[in-house]
C-alpha cells in the first residue's frame, strides 16, 4: 500500500502537499487518533510504524456486566498496522463519523499531517487533483477491507444494515451525471439463480439493483482462484457460503474500475430482479474524459468503500456510541451512525432521484 500515493497522484499534487502540512514526531505508545473522536487532519506516515486497534468484548460475563454499567470496562483488538507511506485521519475527508478506531505509534514515528479545511478547499477546487485523491483513498479502504477480513475471517463478520449504496451515488453525483449513467446504461431482467458476478472473474459492468434481491458470497475452498474461474466457466457449481443479502438500490461490480482487481465474491439472483447496467468500457471512457465526474465518482466509491470499512469495524467492535432500537437518545452523545442535517438533505434528494430512475425504468 506505500505505494498507491506515488502511483495515483502527480509531482505537482505531491509538491502542493508537502508545501500545506507540516511533520510531527511521534514517540512510541503516543496517540494519534482516539476511538471515538473527530479528525481534523490529514496523516502521512513517513517513518515508522502504527498500530489499529478498536474496542472489542472480550466474551468475558463479568466484563460485560462492568461494561454494560458503566461503559468503562473494555478490551482492545489489533485489527491493523500502518506502515510508510499510508494515510490515515482520510475517513473525516468521506464522512463526518467519528473514527471507531485509536491508532498509535509502536515506535518513534514521524507523520506529515495537512488539515481537513486546506485539503477540503483543494478538493473543491481542483477537479483533477480530487479525482486522483479519492481514487488512491477508495483503492487504500479496499486494501484496508481485504486485510482486516483475512486477519478476523470472513465467519466473525457481522452484516449491519446502512443506507443503500445508491443514495451516496445520487446524493453526490450531479443531474448530468445521473442522465448519462441513464442514456448508457441497459435495463436487463435478471431471473432468480442466475449469477451476475464470479468470484475471480472479470466484471463487464457496473450495475444498480433497482428490484429484487441478490446473494452476495465467497467461497470456502482453497482451491487457486484460476482454477475457480475456469470452474465456474465450465458450469461447475462452485460451494459458497452468502455472507450478505442484496437488494433495491445497491451497487455491484465498482471495484475494477478502481484498480482493476477482480471481485472476491460471486453475487447471484435470489429472485426475479432488475439491474441498471453500465458497460465497462463505456464508464471507463468516460472517467478518462469527464475529469469532473471522475471526481464525484471516486468520491462516491470512496464513501461507500468507508462505509463498508466502518461496519466491518463496528461488527467487531464492542461499543456503545452506536444507537440500536430501544435506547434513548442523548443530546450531548454523538453516535457512530448518526448523520448530519445537511446530509440527510442531500439523501432526501437522492430518494426523489432513485424514484425517477424507477419512474424510467418502468417506462422503458
Amino acid at each position: 500500500m506505500t505505494e498507491v500515493l506515488l502511483k495515483e497522484l502527480t509531482n505537482n499534487d505531491i509538491h502542493w502537499i508537502i508545501n500545506n502540512s507540516h511533520k510531527k514526531e511521534l514517540t512510541s505508545d503516543s496517540v494519534l487518533l482516539q476511538e471515538g473522536k473527530t479528525v481534523d487532519s490529514l496523516h502521512i506516515l513517513l517513518e515508522g510504524i502504527l498500530t489499529v486497534t478498536i474496542s472489542q468484548d472480550d466474551h468475558s460475563p463479568l466484563n460485560r456486566a462492568f461494561a454494560a454499567i458503566d461503559g468503562n470496562v473494555r478490551s482492545s483488538r489489533e485489527i491493523a498496522r500502518i506502515s510508510r507511506g499510508e494515510i490515515v485521519g482520510e475517513i473525516p475527508f468521506i464522512n463526518t463519523r467519528p473514527i471507531v478506531t485509536t491508532i498509535k505509534a509502536l515506535e518513534k514515528s514521524l507523520i506529515m499531517s495537512i488539515s481537513q479545511e486546506k485539503l477540503a478547499i483543494k478538493l473543491q477546487q481542483d477537479a483533477g487533483f480530487a479525482s486522483r485523491f479519492y481514487r488512491a483513498i477508495a483503492i487504500m479502504f479496499l486494501d484496508r477491507i481485504q486485510s482486516i477480513i483475512s486477519k478476523i475471517g470472513w465467519r466473525n463478520l457481522r452484516q449491519n444494515k446502512s443506507l443503500r449504496d445508491m443514495l451516496f451515488v445520487l446524493a453526490e453525483l450531479n443531474d448530468s451525471d445521473i442522465d448519462w449513467m441513464m442514456s448508457c446504461g441497459v435495463f436487463q431482467k435478471i431471473s432468480a439463480n442466475q449469477v451476475v458476478i464470479y468470484e475471480t472473474r472479470p466484471v463487464d459492468a457496473l450495475s444498480i439493483i433497482l428490484g429484487g434481491k441478490m446473494s452476495l458470497s465467497i467461497s470456502e475452498e482453497e482451491r487457486n482462484p484460476l482454477v475457480r474461474a475456469f470452474a465456474a466457466i465450465e458450469g461447475n457449481e462452485i460451494i459458497g457460503r452468502e455472507i450478505a443479502r442484496l437488494s433495491k438500490g445497491e451497487i455491484v461490480g465498482e471495484t475494477p474500475f478502481i484498480d482493476g482487481r477482480l471481485p472476491s465474491a460471486t453475487v447471484k439472483a435470489i429472485e426475479d430482479s432488475i439491474v441498471l447496467s453500465i458497460p465497462r468500457q463505456q464508464l471507463a471512457l468516460k472517467l478518462q474524459q469527464d475529469i469532473g465526474f471522475s471526481s464525484r465518482f471516486y468520491r462516491v466509491i470512496s464513501i461507500i468503500s468507508s462505509n463498508r470499512l466502518q461496519e466491518i469495524m463496528s461488527g467487531i467492535s464492542y461499543g456503545r456510541r452506536a444507537y440500536s432500537q430501544g435506547l434513548s437518545l442523548d443530546k450531548n452523545a454523538e453516535y457512530e451512525d448518526e448523520l448530519d442535517i445537511s446530509f440527510l438533505d442531500k439523501i432526501a434528494l437522492a430518494g426523489k432521484r432513485f424514484d425517477w430512475m424507477i419512474e424510467r425504468m418502468e417506462i422503458a
